[in-house]
């Protein structure tokens, strides 16, 4: 990459977030802007950017925040034009119970909203410059998983919302990619206790993000045999999908 970029990233004090910021200050971006609940690990990922070249400034914010999200995203436009927003904060649900499920939906759906919207306002009016938006989805969002619920309801509405929005924006010059990784190592994965096939680290997985995002690829879905695998079973019906999933192993 050799533009000099200026992007924001949600969720960057670890995980994807984390490694798409390392990942984009190696490689020639001057501003980073970067959002996390944890301040010490935001302050730590942000300091590994400036060693790397970036100009960066981190945020202590949570995105089910709208109105600090809108004055947050406003003031890094006036600093520094962005040019690509990853709306990638999210959270697991845990135990699927009535608290984790209002969390689940709150961060990984209206966060994303509470991210996009006032990004989406600003590029309209923007003529110049390259103007992105990546949402964070999952390989989970292609099927429902009686595992995770909520989880991979959030995650399908984000998919969906996404890939209808890449339409929708394109006349005003908007590129719009939808992120859906699978098992990628994360504070997510960490608490996991089911089998993760073809499981991944962030900085692999940030290197296959940036790259597609670069040749404006609409929906980034890997590993190949996950999304394979996943596509398979949102076509299938029901009677063979119930079999399929009562026969997995189950979290615990």
């Amino acid at each position: 990459m050799t533009e000099k970029l200026s992007i924001l990233i949600t969720g960057a004090s670890s995980g994807i977030g984390e490694a798409l910021a390392q990942y984009y200050a190696e490689h020639g971006a001057t501003h980073l802007f970067l959002s996390g609940r944890n301040a010490e690990r935001l302050e730590k990922v942000a300091e590994r950017c400036r060693q790397a070249g970036a100009t960066v400034y981190p945020k202590q914010i949570s995105v089910t925040d709208r109105k600090a999200m809108q004055e947050w995203i406003t003031q890094c436009e006036n600093i520094a034009p962005l040019n690509i927003v990853f709306a990638n904060a999210g959270v697991s649900t845990g135990e699927e119970n009535t608290e984790n499920a209002y969390t689940t939906f709150d961060t990984n759906v209206m966060g994303v909203i509470n991210t996009i919207h006032p990004v989406m306002d600003i590029f309209k009016n923007r003529n110049s410059g390259k103007k992105i938006i990546a949402i964070t989805s999952s390989i989970a969002g292609y099927h429902g998983l009686p595992s995770c619920p909520s989880y991979s309801a959030t995650k399908a509405c984000l998919k969906a919302y996404g890939e209808a929005l890449r339409g929708s924006l394109k006349p005003f010059g908007i590129q719009v990619s939808v992120i859906c990784p699978g098992f990628v190592k994360s504070r997510i994965t960490d608490k996991n206790t089911c089998p993760m096939p073809f499981f991944m680290s962030a900085e692999k997985a940030a290197q296959i993000i940036a790259t597609r995002i670069d040749k404006n690829v609409g929906l980034i879905a890997f590993p190949w045999p996950m999304r394979l695998a996943v596509w398979a079973l949102s076509i299938l019906p029901n009677r063979l999908t119930d079999w399929i999933y009562a026969a997995l192993p189950h979290k615990v």
